[in-house]
């Protein structure tokens, strides 16, 4: 957690300072010890504030890396099929529909190169054009 969101968590000055020095110690045994400082700070702070920014940063992750296989299945789905085309234009009318047929067509030709000619470069153009569209949903 950077310092700037663990002071928004409202917790005790000597609790945040705690924190912030377990942060610099490198050495195994100072680093046990003042864990069990936290620990004992901790039993007599409000936990929920913690407990709550914790959930947060997981879910955040869960998040991504949904929004990131999303993004891999309408790739894949758009490269198979032209009628994804149209299924990506009618969920997304914001997205350039003109754009989206060039980013396919480009893909579907490095696919059907050989493996040791392709770029790979239009999968991660269309990649990047479905994670800005997808993003604005």
């Amino acid at each position: 957690m950077s310092d700037e969101h663990l002071a928004s968590l409202g917790l005790d000055e000597a609790l945040v300072d705690a924190i912030r020095a377990h942060r610099r110690i490198r050495s195994h045994e100072a680093r046990r010890r003042q864990m069990q400082l936290i620990g004992k700070l901790m039993r007599s702070a409000d936990v929920e504030p913690i407990r709550h920014a914790v959930a947060e940063m997981q879910l955040g992750r869960a998040r991504d890396s949904l929004d990131l296989h999303r993004a891999e299945r309408w790739r894949a789905e758009l490269i198979a099929a032209d009628a994804a085309t149209t299924r990506f234009a009618s969920e997304h009318p914001e997205a350039d529909v003109q754009q989206l047929r060039t980013l396919v067509r480009n893909a579907r030709k490095d696919q059907s190169l050989a493996p040791e000619e392709r770029s790979r470069r239009a999968y991660r153009e269309l990649f990047q054009f479905i994670r800005e569209h997808e993003h604005d949903v």
